[in-house]
């Protein structure tokens, strides 16, 4: 099968030329190992035995070949992390070496020790964009935080509709799991939330032993999604029908577990870096890193969440769709991600892209095709009260064409949507 470019590789491109040593994280199946592959001579893949082994007795990396190099799961070898440090220190060449991992290291030795020296990219999940047979993108974030006011003309129209989107929540951004038949994809999905009880956080050295307590508390995590409920109110929604609730430091315990294995994928609260706003919350936005995996933990099929039964989720899944996408097209302009929510909860921003160079974007998200005054209020408000920050705003829906409105804003199809 040949390799399909994800939006990463547009950051890779420019780094491997430039960096030593490059290390792509993320969750499990979201595609690092596919993506480093295509830009090294060698690969050794520490989740195998063999290969551990031998990097276990002599982590020096002196027995490498030249060329680049893959260390595949690095974290099953922490002390490589370290002997690619010294490597780096000691003049490696750029592109040297590439490091994937799917977690945090149990012992403690991350990305954090290699400051100044490894280069940290996070993979998640295949954006809207990214995905084989979607529509071309022709909206890019990227021009856009450069202040290129210009959309498609009204000749550019998106074929997705309402129901092509709820099935796109569904199918998974994961290459493995999406394009299989929805039977199949369901079983794929509860065998990979299952990997994560049964071996993923065993091997970080958290045994589980209630499974289902586990489960009922993701669900109610997943529940939240897009929402900055408390902890306590995620809680709450997690007792069982005997009444029964895990103690408030499991859960805790489970959170921080699950982030390790980036299955939580949050959305910070975002503070502006040059202007200050007072009041703002730094609750972070609930997000799994995919929003199939969501889906699936509620119950939910593309068709129940276009029904009675899950139409009130359909908004918040569509908001974590289009904010994968967001994310993935942010990645390739060096650009964050956060939301914006004052502490009483009067302004409201559903997505904050920050470019390198400070300059922001407002994006709200609506699971409609029409967009009018009351969508785009606290978004003319950002541009009020930092002019000089905010480059532009939009709004990211379910609609047709891509088109500004007389404010200003756009108005663009989740479908046309790209880096």
């Amino acid at each position: 099968m040949s390799y399909v470019r994800r939006a990463l590789d547009n950051r890779l491109d420019r780094l491997v030329d430039v960096a030593p040593a490059i290390a792509i994280e993320g969750a499990k199946g979201v595609g690092k190992t596919a993506t480093a592959r295509e830009r090294v001579h060698q690969t050794w893949w520490l989740d195998r035995a063999a290969h551990r082994s031998v990097l276990q007795a002599d982590p020096s990396l002196d027995l490498f070949t030249d060329g680049p190099v893959l260390l595949d799961e690095w974290q099953r070898v922490p002390e490589v992390w370290d002997a690619v440090r010294r490597q780096v220190d000691a003049g490696a060449p750029p592109g040297r070496f590439l490091l994937t991992g799917s977690a945090t290291s149990a012992s403690g030795e991350g990305t954090h020790s290699g400051a100044g020296r490894i280069v940290s990219l996070r993979m998640r999940p295949m954006a809207l964009f990214e995905r084989p047979g979607s529509p071309a993108a022709s909206v890019s974030l990227a021009s856009l935080l450069e202040g290129e006011h210009a959309l498609p003309s009204r000749d550019n129209v998106s074929p997705l509709a309402l129901p092509d989107y709820l099935t796109a929540i569904t199918e998974s951004g994961f290459p493995g799991i999406r394009g299989r038949e929805q039977e199949l994809r369901d079983e794929l999905l509860d065998a990979y939330l299952l990997r994560v009880v049964d071996r993923d956080l065993p091997e970080l050295g958290f045994g589980v032993r209630r499974p289902e307590t586990l489960r009922r508390w993701l669900a109610a995590y997943a529940a939240a999604s897009s929402t900055t409920a408390s902890y306590s109110a995620i809680l709450d929604a997690t007792t069982a029908g005997d009444g029964s609730q895990p103690a408030k430091t499991t859960t805790i315990v489970y959170r921080d577990h699950l982030t390790q294995l980036f299955l939580l994928d949050p959305v910070p609260g975002w503070q502006a870096s040059r202007n200050p706003l007072g009041r703002l919350q730094q609750a972070p936005k609930h997000q799994l890193v995919d929003p199939a995996l969501t889906a699936r933990l509620l119950r939910l099929s593309a068709h129940s969440l276009g029904s009675p039964r899950g139409a009130h989720l359909a908004g918040p899944l569509f908001e974590a769709l289009a904010t994968l996408s967001v994310r993935a097209a942010a990645q390739v302009a060096r650009a964050h991600v956060g939301h914006l929510r004052s502490r009483n909860g009067d302004r409201e921003i559903d997505l904050i892209v920050e470019g390198p160079d400070g300059q922001v974007l407002g994006v709200e998200v609506k699971l409609a095709g029409q967009v009018d005054d009351k969508d785009v209020r606290h978004l003319l408000w950002l541009r009020e009260v930092l002019p000089d920050d905010v480059v532009d705003l939009m709004v990211l829906t379910t609609g047709d064409r891509a088109y500004r409105r007389r404010d200003g804003v756009a108005v663009v199809p989740l479908a046309l949507l790209g880096a």
